[in-house]
């Protein structure tokens, strides 16, 4: 079994979504970790506040510099995530797209690395 990343990526540049959209969303999102979970998939989830929130901590000449603010400067920030557990990455996919469509954002699929599978 391998370890993926589902990343949602929100614009944050975009309008928020109303709170029935949001409830909406977090409805579907809902039903799509209890399918996780019971199919075996579900490792970890989390939703991070706005990037706004973000202190980077920077390391530079054995020291290090702390500044407010995404390191990226992007619209799209990280929002929240999945860790799954599945055989491959087709079965991350299939996951994937049911998360997209759950919470209407795009999922970047990343595999974790060797070093990170228990």
């Amino acid at each position: 079994m391998k370890q993926y990343l589902l990343a949602v990526q929100l614009d944050e540049s975009a309008p928020a979504p109303s709170d029935r959209e949001f409830k909406e969303q977090m409805t579907r999102t809902g039903k799509v970790n209890d399918e996780m979970r019971s199919a075996g998939a579900w490792v970890f989830a989390g939703g991070l506040v706005s990037s706004h929130a973000t202190t980077v901590v920077r390391p530079g000449n054995g020291t290090t510099t702390m500044t407010d603010g995404p390191f990226a400067e992007t619209k799209e920030q990280l929002a929240g995530f999945w860790v799954i557990r599945v055989e491959d990455l087709d079965q991350a996919l299939a996951w994937a797209d049911k998360c997209a469509l759950a919470c209407e954002a795009p999922i970047e699929v990343r595999p974790f690395d060797e070093y990170s599978q228990a």
